[in-house]
Formats: structure tokens, C-alpha cells, sequence
């Protein structure tokens, strides 16, 4: 071989050797498996925490700093899914006090548990490693009350709103008439959907083995105070009679 041959490879494996040691580190994948991290009761505490701090005005703005940013750019581990209404005066970061990289939040008018949300909420628990799942429901809530306006119409309704509606309408039909009828709506909503996830079945298998806690809530608009409701707890039966019961299949 020509001597032009050796120092060819010898000059590139010189520039290949100072690739190697000058490209920066690789970044986290997304989905990378979260190392170890708060359980779900503690998980809740942070919230709770969080949201003393927002209903007293002592907010602390945690993990908005410019580190905080690079650091969450490599991989998410956040410590809570959040699925809330897209109501424009419940923000999760803002009502718990939360930062970058804390919660993963899928927002929906509602608070419904569709298949988006619910592929959303899979991903989080199974591929983030997120040990909590808050269905946060609220004072007020105009999607509920859109449910309660086209049950009492009988018409229905226009639009898209039929794809946010028709989940909610059984936690419409199931109440009887009454002034608070809006205020029980929106709890029997959130529990129905709590329910809901603790049915799916790539979520339940975490549930069973005590991995993961799904629990509801209501946002008071006027006090800014997140109160736990009593929800439906995940059944001691495996994940696939889980699925059956809830679905019918």
C-alpha cells in the first residue's frame, strides 16, 4: 500500500479522534426511564403544598431559572400528570406553583378522559415513569354547563362540542334537578373519569402493582384552593377483567 493510503487514515482517524472527544454529550431521550423519584402520596403532598402556597400569595416560582431549562432539555421526569379543564383560569403550573419539567399537563375543556388524553396519561406513566395522575375538575365549569344546556334542550349540539359533551353527559343525567346541579355535575365528572383511567389497562397494571396512584379533585375559582374528592379506587381484579368490566368487551 502507497504511503498516500497511511496518511490519509491516519489524518482521519486523528479528526475522528477529536470528535469523539469534542461533541457534546449525548442528550436524554424523552422517554427515558425516570430514575428514582417522589412517591405518589409524596407526589401529592407537593401539590398540596404548591397550592397552600398559591391560596396564601406566598408562591415560590420553583425551577423557572435558566439551569432549571437546560437541565429538563436533556430528558423529563415531571412528578405529576395533570389532566385539567382548558379553562383559561386553571393554569397547573400556576394553581399547584409548579415549574419546568414538574408536571406533565394534557388540558381539554372538561377535563375529559378521552383517547388522546388517555394515550397521554399511558405515556407519562409508563414511559416517564410519572407516579401520579390528578384529574383536577373546577368551580364553574362552562363544558359541564354546556352538557347541562343541551340535556335540558334535547338538541344536539353544534359543532365539534359533541366530541366534549358526550363524555360528560352522564355525569349530568346520573344527578337530579337542583340549584347545585352544575356543582355535583363537575365532582361526578371528575370521578368518572378517574375511573376511567384506573380502567385502562396500560394504566391499571401500574395501579395493581402499586406503582402509580390516580386520584380527583376540584379547583375553587373564588378561593384558588384544590380539595381532593373521594374517587372510585382501581378494583383488586387484573388489568384485562378491568378492562372488561369498564368497557363491555
Amino acid at each position: 500500500m502507497s504511503a498516500r493510503f497511511f496518511t490519509r487514515n491516519a489524518l482521519l482517524m486523528s479528526v475522528v479522534a477529536m470528535l469523539l472527544v469534542t461533541l457534546p454529550p449525548q442528550r436524554l431521550s424523552a422517554d427515558a426511564k425516570a430514575p428514582a423519584g417522589p412517591s405518589a402520596d409524596e407526589a401529592l403532598k407537593m401539590l398540596r403544598d404548591g397550592n397552600a402556597r398559591f391560596v396564601s400569595g406566598r408562591m415560590e416560582h420553583p425551577n423557572e431559572t435558566a439551569q432549571r431549562r437546560t437541565e429538563v432539555a436533556r430528558g423529563q421526569h415531571p412528578y405529576a400528570v395533570i389532566l385539567a379543564c382548558a379553562d383559561s383560569r386553571v393554569g397547573p403550573e400556576v394553581i399547584f406553583d409548579a415549574g419546568l419539567g414538574d408536571l406533565f399537563v394534557a388540558r381539554v375543556a372538561g377535563n375529559i378522559a378521552d383517547d388522546t388524553e388517555l394515550g397521554s396519561i399511558e405515556y407519562a406513566v409508563d414511559h416517564l415513569g410519572t407516579p401520579l395522575v390528578v384529574v383536577c375538575g373546577h368551580q364553574g365549569c362552562g363544558a359541564v354547563q354546556a352538557t347541562v344546556d343541551t340535556v335540558a334542550a334535547g338538541t344536539p349540539p353544534p359543532g365539534h362540542l359533541a366530541a366534549l359533551i358526550d363524555p360528560i353527559r352522564p355525569a349530568v343525567t346520573s344527578q337530579k334537578p337542583g340549584n347545585d346541579l352544575i356543582d355535583r355535575a363537575v365532582d361526578a365528572n371528575v370521578r368518572n373519569m378517574v375511573a376511567k383511567i384506573n380502567a385502562d389497562e396500560e394504566v391499571a397494571h401500574l395501579v395493581h402493582e402499586g406503582k402509580v396512584k390516580v386520584v380527583g379533585g376540584r379547583y375553587n375559582l373564588d378561593t384558588g384552593e384544590f380539595k381532593i374528592l373521594d374517587t372510585p379506587q382501581a378494583s383488586a381484579k387484573p388489568a384485562g377483567e378491568l378492562l372488561h368490566v369498564a368497557t363491555g368487551r
